[in-house]
């Protein structure tokens, strides 16, 4: 079978993870476990402690065999075990409440991290999400911000516990015995040889492992998202040997690779240990013969030689979590640190009642990422409670002007004017609190139907909400549901047709009571029958209320009080819908070409 390749782009993100400690990324974590520094203290004086005991351990063992044993001194031996016996168990309390300490500290930087990325990607302009998937974002808010918790938890005072386990084996075994000492730390250019090797081997390895997943993840989401589509061509024989025979099996075979690779790293450092261990129990056992060293003194350094290794082979497996935090980190600090191209003016005020006069003056836009003119010049007066049918071919720049007025986006050039106000002098909340929008795709949140109708103004009663409801032609159909308005509707409202959905954001957009209201291509996505609903609730949705209307039905245009035709990031026509036709021109064109039902 050929040598398989994933996707390009898939391995370029990977190496991008292949990151070893970088002290900026560890300097910008440090400021979320800040807080927790007294606990990771009290964690550390308890590490000293356990570490301390465990390093006794072997010396204990020397004391009984000569002191107790050697000297047929029972009396000894037993204070010795008893000790021995006292330490171990105060070891055993200790490492509880130094597990349970950083559990706690793990956890609690774990909700600190998720609590800020949370705040920040709230805040964050849809220029951004315009960049980043949901799935990237999710990513770095449960995969990144886990990996981190791991390591603060688990991997932090573990490296610590080694390095402390490895000093404390050292001084003891120097104590003990210089020679034999010296005859021990011989094998140590081996091992680090050994450990170089692995890691070097390995991380090109567990970087493939990383790629394998991410390509198998994503085409796991690709067939679940559109099995719809798969099904209705019949694609599922095809689909199942494109990932049986190629992604699924890169990852076996990448797996396979890596799990060599750790299958040879372990009994190397083992080999290297028992050629330790066997030239001390040779070394030390001529020289207990030769009565220069007590049997107690071997036997302590052959356990010594082995505590000396564990801790050794333990660091090298830490490499990975350190790895993986690092980059995991480095993404996290990357989402925190992004800009928030929208703010509000550090002397912003609360945007007051609105009245509904909107004014666009020489407005120009292009996004950040794009200088491409959006909108050229655009200047646009609308009085308050007038209707304003936006119309003009896909990508003309309908729905930026929209945006503009809700502010997700700022204006490059000129300004966009609220009653006389600078929407950028004002607060976005105080202002979007008076807006409401109904989009082409409803969205409706995980819950019943009257906590999606809620939505927008909590503090409804039940009474209020049916109105809302019976005013846009939904209360008939949620009455027929199992529960009526209890009804769960799951996530993006799943159990719902598209009509449906869209029928209750109307009811949503009409309890909250707007005084400008956006209706962005709000009944393109719906059959006749279900528009024939919403144009009777129009007018009762519309009316007292300044609007603006993006759609490519004519029923949803005629009755403006007024048609604004874009084209180019421009306006070229406006006027009602009559006159427009009369005039022949751009409106004419898109009315026979589009409009005509």
């Amino acid at each position: 079978m050929p040598k398989i390749i994933p996707p390009t782009h898939i391995t370029q993100s990977e190496e991008f993870l292949d990151k070893g400690y970088d002290p900026k990324v560890a300097r910008g974590l440090l400021q979320f476990v800040k807080p927790y520094t007294g606990q990771m203290l009290l964690a550390l004086l308890f590490m000293f402690f356990v570490a301390a005991a465990s390093v006794s351990g072997p010396y204990f063992v020397k004391l009984a065999i000569d002191d107790g044993i050697r000297a047929n001194d029972p009396a000894t031996l037993k204070k010795i075990v008893l000790i021995f016996f006292a330490v171990s168990v105060a070891q055993l309390i200790v490492n509880y409440f130094r597990v349970r300490i950083m559990s706690r500290v793990g956890q609690h930087v774990l909700y600190d991290v998720r609590t800020a990325m949370f705040d920040h990607l709230q805040k964050l302009s849809l220029s951004f999400y315009n960049r980043y998937s949901v799935g990237r974002v999710i990513t770095r808010v449960i995969n990144d911000v886990g990996t981190l918790r791991e390591f603060i938890t688990w991997a932090v005072l573990a490296i610590v516990r080694n390095l402390l386990n490895i000093i404390g084996t050292i001084i003891a075994m120097l104590t003990l015995n210089l020679k034999l000492s010296l005859l021990t730390f011989a094998v140590l250019p081996l091992m680090v040889w050994a450990t170089i090797a692995f890691r070097q081997t390995a991380r090109k390895n567990y970087r493939k492992v990383r790629a394998a997943v991410s390509w198998t993840n994503s085409t796991l989401a690709e067939n679940i998202n559109g099995v719809r589509v798969v099904q209705a061509f019949s694609r599922q024989e095809q689909n199942y040997k494109t990932f049986s025979e190629y992604i699924n099996r890169y990852f076996y075979e990448t797996s396979l690779d890596a799990a060599k690779i750790a299958s040879i790293y372990t009994p190397v450092v083992d080999i290297l240990g028992a050629l330790a261990t066997a030239m001390v129990v040779y070394v030390g056992g001529t020289a207990v013969l030769g009565e220069s060293i007590t049997p107690g003194v071997l036997i302590a350094f052959v356990l010594y030689v082995d505590r000396f290794f564990e801790p050794i082979r333990d660091l090298s497996r830490r490499f990975d979590t350190l790895q993986s935090t690092m980059a995991g980190g480095e993404r996290i600090l990357e989402l925190l640190k992004t800009e928030v191209e929208v703010r509000d003016a550090e002397n912003a005020s609360e945007m007051g009642a609105i009245i509904g006069r909107v004014r666009f003056e020489n407005v120009t836009f292009h996004y950040s990422d794009d200088p491409t003119l959006v909108l050229n010049q655009i200047n646009l007066d609308v009085a308050a409670g007038e209707t304003v049918a936006l119309v003009g071919e896909t990508g003309a720049g309908k729905t930026t002007i929209v945006k503009l007025l809700t502010r997700f986006h700022d204006p490059m050039d000129g300004c966009v004017y609220v009653d006389g106000v600078d929407l950028r002098t004002v607060t976005q909340q105080s202002l979007r609190k008076q807006m409401g929008m109904v989009l082409q795709d409803p969205f409706l949140f995980n819950g019943t139907v009257k906590e999606n109708i809620l939505f927008g103004r909590l503090d409804a009663s039940d009474e209020d909400v049916i109105a809302a409801a019976k005013a846009v032609g939904a209360d008939e159909f949620i009455t027929n549901l199992k529960d009526g308005y209890e009804t769960s509707v799951e996530e993006g409202g799943v159990l719902l047709s598209v009509g449906q959905r869209q029928l209750i954001s109307f009811a949503r957009a009409l309890l909250a009571d707007p005084c400008i209201l956006i209706l962005d291509e709000a009944t393109s996505s719906v059959d006749i029958q279900t528009e024939q609903v919403i144009q009777a609730a129009l007018g009762k949705l519309l009316r007292g209320r300044t609007s603006f209307v993006i759609a490519h039905r004519l029923s949803t245009i005629t009755n403006a009080d007024k048609i604004v035709v874009i084209e180019g990031g421009q306006i070229a026509e406006q006027g009602k819908h009559a006159e427009l036709l009369a005039k022949q021109g751009i409106y004419y064109e898109l009315y026979k070409t589009g409009f005509q039902e």
